[in-house]
């Protein structure tokens, strides 16, 4: 069974910085594709930036120049580093890891969520 465990969210002024982590265990497909998803009061939930096992990522155009994912593989562990924080990036973030769908089974496995505000 797959576990995440995001931490790091909190209450941060306009223009501050944040770094989010999320913490994974069990039986990991060592080819996968780690991300962070949000979701803020009333809309659905968005893909925030996302990474592959071997490191390429791809951002939402919102968070592009601020935001910054990265991984490290023998910890199982996802970081997002959040500069320049927006008061529309209040949201409640999620940690997201999937693989397989075409030779083995496809997995996807969500976080609890951590929630990020940020005040004006």
């Amino acid at each position: 069974q797959v576990q995440l465990v995001e931490s790091g969210g909190g209450l941060v002024q306009a223009g501050g910085s944040l770094r989010l982590s999320c913490a994974a265990s069990g039986n990991i497909f060592s080819l996968n594709t780690m991300g962070w998803y949000r979701q803020a009061p009333g809309k659905e939930r968005e893909l925030v930036a996302s990474i592959t096992s071997g490191g390429s990522t791809n951002y939402a155009n919102s968070v592009k120049g601020r935001f910054t994912i990265s991984r490290d593989n023998a910890k199982n562990t996802m970081y997002l580093q959040m500069n320049s924080l927006k008061p529309e990036d209040t949201a409640v973030y999620y940690c997201n890891v999937k693989w397989g769908g075409l030779v083995i089974k496809y997995v996807e496995v969500w976080g609890q969520g951590t929630l990020v505000t940020v005040s004006s």
